[in-house]
């Protein structure tokens, strides 16, 4: 059965007003059962997991709920799942925990091509104790991530890397197999941000070989929550602990405050909602959201595909990067014309998009983009329709020919 988007927009009510949504970096947009499901648990649950009432055991197994659907959706266990109010946030907390790692004479590779959620923690921890920061760069042409490069930027005094599974900005998925492996040769540790890869690609932390992985339920249609699943659950009891109880254990010594818990019923629902993008999928909810995530790729490669070539024939309109693996997210620039009046523009029209400009992505900078005015980003979500996509194409167009 083809992927049915028609069903799927059916199911989110927020696409009824008349905008394009084509800004999934800014959140996608919400299913009706996720907000059904966070507004229900509002009313029953309680502010606290422990006690006798009902409510409370309410809010419990709420918790343990999250846990166990973070982990189908990354292949973990939900014993090793830490959960909070944001990935940056979460990713703060780990590494001021890891921060006794990275003193004098150790180092830490991070990656221009990361938002900034995985990198300003840990540029923060170096300074403070003096590690050493070693870059891996993209290429100018493509945006990709080199991975011969990491051979060179691990040493044997390497405690740590750092990187996305998949840019936020421009798309391009590393290959985070093989700086993991070599990491693991000198007893570092890895830690993914797949925050710009989920929903867009089938999450594996055992594939990825990452220690760490980071995810945001924002990024695939859930409330804003952070999770942090660790592959070696029985790691957490033996890193400090950043937690306000004395006694925590596990996930909790890494979780700082107490747990929305309407906000963690909207996360487990919003998993179930990526379970169900293929109404045909059956088994185990992993094994659904394999066949969905499936789905849906085969769905957006179409799109992507086009959307590209249609772009391309827009001569005033460079798209940045073209790396051979990648998730359907760009970021283009308008001849001419600044990255804010390009996003103006659209949005003058009702279509959603996100401008970058100097200051706020190190890729960009890097590039030399932030000089010319910035970038506009777009990216493709499960709603996204081949009109939507002709609609920003031909506005793109009307802008050029002004």
């Amino acid at each position: 059965m083809a992927y049915d988007v028609a069903r799927i927009r059916g199911l989110i009510p927020s696409l009824g007003d008349g905008w394009i949504h084509l800004d999934p970096q800014a959140g996608m947009q919400i299913p009706d059962a996720v907000s059904r499901a966070v507004s229900t648990a509002f009313r029953n649950a309680a502010a606290s997991p422990t006690g006798r009432h009902t409510s409370n055991r309410r809010s419990a197994s709420l918790l343990q709920a999250a846990r166990v659907a973070v982990a189908d959706l990354v292949g973990g266990d939900p014993a090793g799942v830490v959960l909070g109010p944001d990935r940056a946030v979460l990713l703060a907390w780990l590494a001021e925990s890891l921060s006794s790692r990275l003193g004098l004479g150790t180092g830490l590779v991070l990656s221009r091509l990361d938002d900034e959620a995985n990198v300003a923690p840990w540029l923060r921890v170096a300074s403070r104790y003096g590690a050493q920061v070693r870059w891996a760069e993209v290429e100018i042409e493509t945006c990709e991530l080199p991975s011969w490069q990491f051979e060179e930027l691990i040493t044997p005094t390497t405690r740590l890397v750092a990187l996305t599974a998949a840019s936020s900005l421009v798309g391009s998925a590393p290959d985070v197999r093989v700086a993991a492996d070599r990491v693991h040769e000198v007893g570092g540790l890895m830690v993914v941000d797949a925050a710009g890869a989920a929903p867009y690609a089938h999450v594996d932390i055992h594939e990825l070989g990452a220690d760490v992985l980071a995810v945001n339920a924002s990024a695939w249609g859930g409330p804003q929550v952070g999770a942090l699943v660790f592959r070696d659950p029985a790691q957490l009891d033996r890193i400090p602990a950043v937690s306000l109880d004395p006694h925590a254990r596990g996930p909790e010594r890494l979780e700082v405050g107490g747990h929305q818990f309407a906000m963690l019923a909207g996360l487990v629902t919003s998993v179930d909602f990526l379970a169900a993008l293929d109404d045909e999928a059956t088994g185990t909810r992993r094994e659904r959201l394999e066949t969905s995530i499936s789905s849906l790729q085969g769905y957006q490669d179409q799109l992507f595909e086009r959307l590209m070539r249609l772009l391309d024939n827009l001569p005033d309109v460079m798209v940045i990067g073209r790396a051979s693996s990648r998730v359907p997210t760009l970021s283009f620039t308008v001849a001419g014309v600044p990255a804010e009046k390009v996003a103006a523009h659209l949005a003058d029209r009702r279509i959603a998009s996100v401008a970058v400009s100097r200051g706020t992505s190190r890729l960009l900078d890097s590039l030399g983009v932030s000089d010319e005015g910035g970038a506009v980003t777009i990216g493709l979500a499960p709603y996204t329709t081949r009109y939507e996509l002709d609609q920003l194409v031909r506005e793109l167009r009307n802008l050029t020919a002004s």
